[in-house]
């Protein structure tokens, strides 16, 4: 029995500096990821339903499999993305005392050079994610680059912000060379309380209060 996987609905109407008609491109385009991503689950379902995977098959198997991580990992990071934004635009950097910013802090010395490295990682040549994790044995937070959506995930972290840089994300706002005024963009619009309760480290201290 496969896993079936219904698109969500988000609402980000009055993105600041994302224009409207970007973000329905955008959601179109994961949809397309969450339809792919049942279909390959269909086709797996099929191929192992006999308990067992033919050496003829298995060159076919093998590839429907390395397609889903991408067309999984596409649906997922762009639900992590759509969650992370804040209809009507959001205030910038973070105010006050945030957990997150207490944690970007003790991971990086202060929040500038957390925001440096995460703004550098995004500017980064090249189509993919720029995403701020959480390692949530200790709460540290690490900024990384991910390719394709599978490649470069960090085993056993936690996704905490995460940034879409191919250029589907702004390429009817902004030229591919004016990366970095998207960028100001997304951080213009980020929904700070939704990266707060990704924080492993908040749920944390909740409970231990």
């Amino acid at each position: 029995m496969t896993t079936t996987y219904k698109a969500r609905q988000f609402n980000l109407s009055n993105l600041k500096g994302i224009s409207d008609e970007t973000v329905e491109m955008h959601f179109k385009l994961y949809e397309g990821y969450v339809k792919e991503t049942n279909k390959l689950n269909e086709k797996i379902a099929e191929f192992i339903g006999g308990g067992r995977v033919d050496q003829e098959e298995f060159a076919e198997y093998s590839e429907l499999n390395r397609r889903l991580g991408f067309e999984y990992n596409g649906m997922v990071l762009h639900e992590y993305y759509f969650d992370n934004l804040k209809r009507g635009g959001g205030t910038g950097d973070p105010t006050g005392r945030t957990g997150f910013r207490q944690a970007a802090e003790e991971s990086f010395g202060n929040y500038d050079i957390w925001k440096a490295d995460f703004v550098g990682i995004g500017k980064m040549r090249g189509v993919g994610w720029a995403i701020c994790y959480e390692d949530p044995s200790n709460g540290k937070l690490s900024n990384h680059w991910i390719t394709l959506h599978e490649t470069g995930n960090v085993a056993g972290y936690d996704p905490i912000l995460v940034m879409d840089v191919w250029e589907h994300a702004f390429i009817l706002d902004y030229k591919p060379a004016d990366r970095p005024k998207y960028i100001e963009a997304f951080i213009s619009n980020i929904d700070w309380g939704a990266v707060e309760r990704r924080l492993h480290r908040r749920t944390a201290q909740q409970i231990a209060a």
